[in-house]
């Protein structure tokens, strides 16, 4: 993704997760200029993803493998609107599966690349997940001795660390049914369970790493001075060390609030990608950014001037 705008280095672009898709997200974006994006990646994976973005129920769209090609499209119909308006993020930063597309928005991935490994993580996970039923749940206000505790659970395994006291499971359904029962024991103050497909960023996902490794190594890895910061270990790394992060993001955790601390103190703004806005409220959490915009719908972006 080439543009001769000037970099923007005190803003961060922020790419969600598939967790942010929903029934009719990209109805909001239909009379974009940019929506030709959709059918270039419909055109790719062999997905309608017109239909996942406009038509499709919710049990449809937030499929596994449906979730994470509808969130990438629609992340980079925001991207192009944001660099239409004149911005240039140097700052890329993604959760799971918005790693994907933040390195798509940074050039270190082409469209094309990074449309396949989606559909392959996609369809890898999906299968990964109805090998062996798992689950995903959401832990608030934990201290570190709540999460002590939970790390000597069978089965049970940080998957986000998304903010202070804010911690998601993952595992085997038995042992999160568990875990729900118990939250409250171990010292979190809420648990609940996520309407997602499996047990992900644990080793449940395993199986899953064949078919992504395969995919990572036919692909071309770009230079770029867009910075992208790494989910696994909150750092920022060379091109060549992405496919082994890529592959060690599906089984381990998420370390968001890591990866947003990384940021330097220069990054004073942040823009949300569509859909949705759970990253600007994780951030605003975490730490401290004069403006912050999600684009939900298309929109100007003067509150980052």
């Amino acid at each position: 993704m080439t543009t001769d705008l000037p970099w923007r280095e005190d803003v961060v672009a922020l790419f969600p997760g598939q967790g942010s898709i929903a029934s009719g997200a990209g109805r909001a974006w239909l009379e974009s200029p940019h929506w030709s994006l959709v059918a270039e990646i419909s055109e790719i994976t062999g997905i309608d993803v017109a239909h996942l973005l406009l038509d499709a129920p919710d049990e449809e769209v937030i499929r596994t493998d449906n979730a994470q090609v509808a969130t990438f499209a629609l992340s980079l119909v925001g991207y192009h609107h944001v660099l239409a308006l004149g911005w240039r993020p140097r700052y890329h930063l993604g959760h799971s599966l918005g790693e994907f597309s933040a390195l798509t928005a940074a050039g270190i991935l082409t469209l094309d690349d990074a449309s396949r490994l989606i559909a392959v993580r996609g369809a890898a996970m999906a299968t990964a997940a109805h090998a062996t039923a798992g689950m995903m749940v959401a832990l608030l206000g934990g201290d570190e001795a709540a999460r002590a505790r939970l790390a000597g659970r069978p089965g049970v395994y940080v998957a986000n660390v998304n903010g202070v006291g804010q911690l998601v499971a993952s595992g085997e359904s038995a042992a999160l049914d568990l875990l729900l029962a118990d939250a409250r024991d171990l010292g979190f103050k809420r648990a609940t369970r996520l309407p997602v497909g499996g047990g992900f960023h644990s080793p449940l996902m395993v199986p899953a790493q064949e078919a992504l490794d395969a995919q990572l190594a036919r692909t071309q890895w770009h230079p770029s001075d867009a910075i992208v910061v790494a989910n696994v270990d909150g750092r920022i790394h060379p091109v060549a060390d992405w496919p082994g992060l890529l592959s060690r993001q599906l089984t381990s955790p998420i370390e968001f609030v890591a990866a947003t601390t990384a940021l330097p103190d220069t990054v004073t703004a942040s823009v949300e990608m569509p859909p949705g806005a759970v990253l600007t409220g994780l951030t605003r959490r975490i730490r401290p950014f004069a403006s912050q915009v999600a684009l939900t719908e298309p929109t100007e972006l003067g509150a980052l001037a």
